[in-house]
């Protein structure tokens, strides 16, 4: 129990800017255990965005709630996975050779991709959580909660599925290169299952198709051009399934 505690921390500590106790260190064998509660993360910023969201409607219109509920989940992950998006816009849209790919995406500088990328994805967010709001409050809160879970549980299925890049010093996920054990996939997959009992309708369960095919064809597009995943292609993933999942839920509108 000891051990899984500081699994726990360790996910948390590596995932978020949440203050962990001082004893939680960067042990290797803790990083690599620690992506069993990845999406357990996702319901730790979802309920956090949803409180805000659901406090904010009391006070603000929808528009003011859905940015500060936004900006509270980028304070909560320091804007972790958003700023892989950027790099992955960034280099695969300047660079032709893996090689130069990756180096663009370890520049900390951004480009014009990354720029266009990340107003586009923001946009997607905002608009389609607005809408997800004002059909219904509640219906909305789920969405979202869904959203930061489900799209975490899609990057664990390309680290399931495909091995790492890279595994230079430089790398973001280093200690997470190695394949994703079967009993930890489980784990994720437990993780996931009450997000989507949250609406209690069969047609919530065939998200899993879409994020599917998201998977499949980045995990083809990745391995294509780098050979595997790096820890900003997982990022990236992460914000498209998000987006992903917002758009389905927003479709299902008139059927649930």
């Amino acid at each position: 129990m000891k051990n899984e505690i500081q699994v726990f921390f360790t996910a948390l500590m590596f995932y978020t800017r949440i203050p962990c106790p001082s004893w939680v260190d960067h042990s290797e064998e803790y990083l690599n255990k620690a992506t069993r509660y990845f999406p357990l993360i996702g319901w730790l910023v979802g309920l956090v965005a949803a409180a805000i969201v659901y406090a904010s409607h009391f006070i603000f219109p929808t528009p003011i709630g859905v940015l500060l509920a936004l900006s509270g989940s980028v304070l909560m992950t320091g804007a972790f996975h958003e700023d892989g998006f950027t790099d992955v816009c960034d280099g695969f849209g300047g660079g032709w050779t893996p090689e130069r790919i990756l180096d663009i995406m370890k520049d900390s500088r951004v480009g014009a991709y990354g720029v266009i990328g990340i107003i586009l994805l923001f946009s997607f967010k905002v608009f389609a959580l607005i809408s997800l709001l004002e059909f219904n409050l509640i219906y909305g809160i789920k969405s979202l909660i869904l959203a930061h879970v489900g799209s975490r549980f899609t990057s664990v299925l390309i680290m399931r599925s495909h091995e790492y890049a890279r595994a230079d010093a430089s790398s973001k996920v280093k200690p997470l290169a190695k394949k994703l054990a079967t009993a930890d996939f489980f784990i994720c997959i437990l993780w996931l299952l009450p997000a989507l009992l949250l609406f209690q309708h069969l047609l919530i369960c065939l998200v899993i198709l879409p994020l599917y095919l998201l998977k499949r064809y980045l995990a083809s597009y990745f391995q294509k051009w780098i050979g595997g995943y790096t820890g900003d292609c997982l990022g990236a993933t992460q914000q498209l399934a998000f987006v992903l999942i917002l758009l389905y839920c927003l479709g299902l509108c008139n059927y649930i």
